[in-house]
């Protein structure tokens, strides 16, 4: 298989790349951060597949377009996209949130999403075969949390994005879904512990919050990612997996 993982340079996205390439996987994975792009490359060298990075910026129609021609080019083919590329934008009441702060992350997590599934969906369109796009999105995709409005809206809004793909597209061979992760062990939950007056005492509320009583390790998720942009998952579309280790399983 040939993939593009956007995002693919932290978190669940270098995971995920990684993880793809453990399955013999040729990945093209982008991100804007060159030095930790070569750190990917780097950390795929001995693995059955490939990984290389393509700089770029999912807000950027070109940029999109170079990484998926990449992946034609040297792999011969697009069979799968993670959309994986997101930020959580600002924190604080809605009334307060500024109309740059709202487009900032509407612009990354949802016109990102829109531009990276339109260019896989032309890429499969034009070779035989049809192709999976697996769309990261989050517990707050189905459910919300106080104070973060906008984060919130673009993650539901790229769940019906990826439901309204699935139905447009399954006849012509094309899958989409999505994988909703609770909170996970990242440098953005690691920054956001570090903002807090006490990041100790933060960290244990937000585990508390959840039945298994941890965070999820980001190969917990990738894994999910993994089934979903595989071809055993060929019936499966138009839905999503949560991994969220049971917290919207409960009332409170």
């Amino acid at each position: 298989m040939a993939i593009v993982v956007t995002g693919a340079t932290k978190g669940l996205g270098r995971e995920t790349a990684l993880l793809l390439a453990e399955e013999g996987a040729r990945v093209v994975g982008t991100g804007r951060d060159h030095e930790d792009g070569a750190s990917l490359e780097r950390a795929a060298a001995d693995l059955p597949g490939q990984v290389v990075f393509a700089p770029g910026d999912v807000r950027s129609e070109d940029d999109v377009a170079a990484a998926v021609a990449t992946c034609r080019t040297r792999y011969g083919s697009l069979d799968g996209m993670v959309v994986n590329a997101g930020i959580l934008g600002p924190e604080g009441p809605l009334h307060e949130t500024t109309g740059e702060q709202w487009d900032e992350v509407n612009d990354v997590n949802l016109r990102g999403a829109f531009l990276c599934t339109r260019e896989a969906i032309r890429a499969f369109l034009d070779q035989e075969g049809g192709g999976a796009i697996v769309t990261v999105g989050s517990i707050l995709s189905v459910v919300a949390d106080p104070f973060i409005s906008s984060y919130t809206a673009t993650k539901t809004g790229l769940l019906g994005l990826t439901k309204a793909i699935a139905v447009d597209y399954a006849a012509r061979g094309i899958r989409a879904n999505a994988v909703l992760p609770g909170d996970m062990e990242t440098p953005m939950i690691a920054e956001y512990f570090a903002g807090q007056p006490d990041p100790a005492a933060a960290r244990a509320e937000m585990e508390a919050a959840y039945p298994i009583k941890r965070l999820a390790d980001p190969r917990e998720v990738a894994l999910a990612v993994l089934f979903l942009i595989a071809p055993e998952s060929s019936y499966v579309s138009g839905t999503h997996i949560l991994v969220d280790g049971a917290l919207t399983a409960k009332t409170y």
